[in-house]
């Protein structure tokens, strides 16, 4: 792409340029002799690398009608000069690090139809209502305040309002029931209020509603749908709204995505779901359903790519998952076998349930080669975990915590190469084996409350070189405390509590640097995220009697745990050099 030229554009060859489009180039400056191009009318420097203020020079180009720096890094006010294009139609800053108020006088684009000033995270101020001619208005991932006026209203032409991620309060006006060409609509992520208006159900054209993550409470009712047959896309999870349509309803809509997390649906599960052909993500946890899963809802004639079942009360067996990419049953309380699940699911997570039997069907599963998260821990699996895991390549998160699973780890299991590793609460024996020296992506090993015996092997601090937390607790563990050990920079978290371990603490441990600063800047673990999900990397800390389950905390807490084993000597004083104990 072009970068940026001393030599300017040839202005005599160009006096009578209307259009000119530098987009996606490597500019880190706007070229100064556009300046002196009066006729232009649509300027396009989006995708660059614009750096500092917007220029003052833009409001001499009086008849400009399309200005577009949207993908750079300009981090300046929006200078006064641009509010006085009044010929200007589209305006778009977004995705930038603009900072300020929005000013009042953006009022004077009376003439602008598309407006974007998205993802610039600090510009603050007060919706702009006044454009009259508006038919794209985006605002998302700002610092904008108050409510949502109810001169919106006005805006006859508009499409397309964008407005989430940011600090609106107040109620959704009644107004917005005029809005007769609106076709997306969001206003996720603010402090909004009242209840859900029923006027939305006369919005015929829209086909993206997005309301989730505020604080709207009521009822909802049939009534708030009645005309939306045009919508795919209904997100509105995280708010306290009841929904008890009629049993018999059928909705006017066909949607692709439905989210409704933390509604009230139960305690029956939603029979109107049956009707939609084309879902492919659907939310409903924690929304208080207390019911056999129905079988029409597993025949659904359409594939899903994303399930979110969890935290609810759902019953019975499930013998097979039609989902392509995340599924979520987890906190429920399903039975039987675990479900057979398509070879491009790449999430699982099925933790907090009753499902039995072996995982022997599942492992050794070969089309299985993109699961990335496996959580199947507090169950009631039994067995051994098969010797089979030689196509896990890119799993990076296994935690098969709190179930009966017997036998020794498997040589195959050593050899995949995941982030954490969680077996805690099983019946596991046998010494270590020495295929997961391989495992040097390892942040959390925990094996505790198992029965695994032999030393703890000096590779541990040789090749597992990223470890936060290592939890032996509760084992059969015997020999010295290797120094290895020490060499763990990042460890935070040492357990290795109730074996069998003699000899003497190493003096090295010292060289615990995590441990030694009360500063973690080198905790991975927080960023150990998945859409809004934090990777439960729990470890069991054992504090003074009290036993705490660490969630998405962790990285906050330090501990040393040596208790109850037959080390002898003295506590070395550089013990007491770990500040951040």
């Amino acid at each position: 792409g072009l970068e940026d030229d001393p030599s300017p554009i040839n202005i005599n060859s160009t006096k009578s340029l209307v259009i000119l489009d530098l987009s996606l180039n490597r500019f880190s400056s706007v070229p100064k002799s556009i300046f002196s191009l009066h006729g232009l009318m649509s300027i396009d420097l989006s995708k660059n690398s614009l750096e500092g203020p917007i220029p003052d020079y833009f409001g001499n180009i009086s008849f400009l009608k399309v200005l577009d720096l949207r993908s750079n890094s300009l981090n300046s006010s929006i200078p006064n000069s641009l509010y006085s294009l009044y010929h200007l139609q589209f305006l778009s800053l977004g995705d930038n690090q603009l900072q300020g108020t929005i000013s009042s006088a953006i009022g004077n684009l009376s003439s602008v139809t598309h407006l974007d000033l998205s993802h610039n995270d600090m510009l603050e101020g007060r919706l702009p209502t006044s454009l009259e001619y508006l038919s794209y208005l985006s605002l998302a991932q700002n610092k904008i305040s108050g409510p949502i006026p109810s001169s919106i209203g006005e805006l006859w032409s508009l499409k397309f309002f964008d407005v989430s991620k940011n600090q609106l309060n107040g109620q959704i006006p009644l107004s917005i029931g005029e809005l007769s060409s609106l076709k997306f609509f969001d206003v996720s992520e603010n402090q909004l209020n009242g209840t859900f208006p029923l006027c939305f159900g006369q919005l015929e054209s829209l086909e993206t509603l997005d309301f989730g993550y505020n604080l709207l409470e009521g009822v909802v009712l049939e009534t708030h749908f009645s005309h939306l047959t045009r919508l795919t896309t209904l997100k509105a999870s995280h708010n306290r709204l009841k929904f008890e349509p009629n049993s018999s309803w059928i909705p006017p809509f066909q949607c692709r995505i439905i989210e409704l997390g933390h509604w009230n649906l139960g305690p029956k599960f939603p029979h109107w779901l049956k009707f939609q052909k084309n879902l492919s993500s659907l939310d409903i946890s924690h929304v208080g359903i207390s019911d056999v899963m129905p079988t029409w809802f597993l025949n659904l004639p359409t594939l899903f790519e994303y399930l979110n079942l969890s935290s609810n009360q759902l019953t019975g067996e499930i013998s097979y998952l039609n989902v392509g990419d995340i599924v979520d049953l987890s906190s429920n309380s399903f039975t039987g076998p675990l479900p057979r699940v398509l070879s491009s699911l790449r999430f699982l997570f099925l933790s907090n349930n009753s499902f039995s039997g072996s995982l022997h069907q599942l492992i050794c599963n070969p089309s299985l080669t993109g699961m990335i998260t496996l959580y199947i821990d507090t169950n009631l699996l039994n067995g051994e975990i098969p010797d089979c895991w030689n196509h896990w390549d890119v799993l990076a998160y296994l935690n098969l915590g709190n179930n009966n699973l017997t036998g020794k780890i498997p040589l195959t299991l050593g050899q995949t190469n995941p982030s954490t590793l969680n077996l805690r609460n099983n019946r596991m024996f046998g010494e270590l084996p020495s295929t997961m020296q391989n495992s040097t992506n390892l942040i959390m090993l925990d094996l505790s409350e198992n029965h695994f015996n032999g030393s703890v092997p000096a590779w541990i601090g040789d090749k597992l070189s990223n470890l936060v937390v290592l939890s032996l607790r509760s084992n059969n563990f015997d020999g010295h405390i290797p120094h290895k050990i020490c060499d763990l920079q990042f460890l935070q978290n040492l357990d290795l509590a109730h074996n069998n371990i003699s000899g003497v603490i190493p003096k090295c441990f010292n060289n615990l640097s995590a441990m030694a600063t009360t500063n973690k800047t080198n905790n991975e673990l927080s960023t150990l995220y998945f859409i809004n999900y934090p990777f439960y990397l729990s470890a069991l800390l054992v504090l003074k009697g009290r036993e705490d389950e660490y969630g998405h905390t962790l990285g906050l807490v330090t501990n040393l745990d040596l208790s109850v084993n037959s080390l002898t000597g003295e506590i070395p004083k550089e013990i007491g050099s770990l500040v951040g104990l």
